[in-house]
């Protein structure tokens, strides 16, 4: 069965989950930032399937979040690193992780901290409005139409009352 595509939905969430795909993906990106870049580490640390990994890596690669670099020519290995569009995958995982500690720990806590090396600290992520700093809650923000929404959709009906909804909202 072909999966449907998301790829070209005008929705910043569609095309990551388009991206994504599944859930091992992010579980590669995850260990990416663990610092794993080679293919059998990969497999080792998450217990996937070598042709489900692979494409994966592919998928991650083809997309710009990965780059690969040979480090062995006789048999040709390479080594998966985050390119500077992988790297900012970072707060996306850092959000995730967030609402898991919150919402899925067990009574003992998370079972991995944050430590933000600058300050010292253990922290979480929080989502914060880039203008004035604040914490973006459902309550205090909205869904609008961007620059990049596709004109040839932007009148239908289930569109307009969709944000009209987000206006009456409010």
């Amino acid at each position: 069965m072909k999966r449907t595509s998301f790829a070209q939905w005008p929705c910043s969430i569609a095309r990551t989950m388009d991206l994504l795909g599944d859930w091992w993906t992010p579980l590669v990106l995850r260990d990416a930032f663990y610092g794993v870049t080679r293919f059998d580490e990969f497999q080792q640390a998450l217990g996937i399937a070598r042709n489900t990994l692979a494409d994966r890596l592919r998928r991650l690669v083809d997309e710009g979040l990965l780059e690969k670099v040979a480090y062995q020519t006789e048999p040709m290995r390479y080594d998966y690193l985050l390119t500077d569009k992988g790297k900012d995958f970072f707060g996306v995982l850092a959000a995730m992780t967030a609402w898991g500690d919150r919402w899925l720990s067990g009574e003992a806590g998370p079972p991995i901290t944050t430590h933000h090396e600058k300050c010292g600290h253990d922290t979480q992520a929080e989502v914060v409005c880039a203008h004035c700093g604040e914490p973006l809650t459902a309550e205090d923000t909205r869904m609008r139409r961007g620059p990049g929404f596709p004109s040839k959709i932007a009148h239908r009906p289930d569109v307009e009352e969709r944000f009209a909804k987000q206006e009456a909202a409010r």
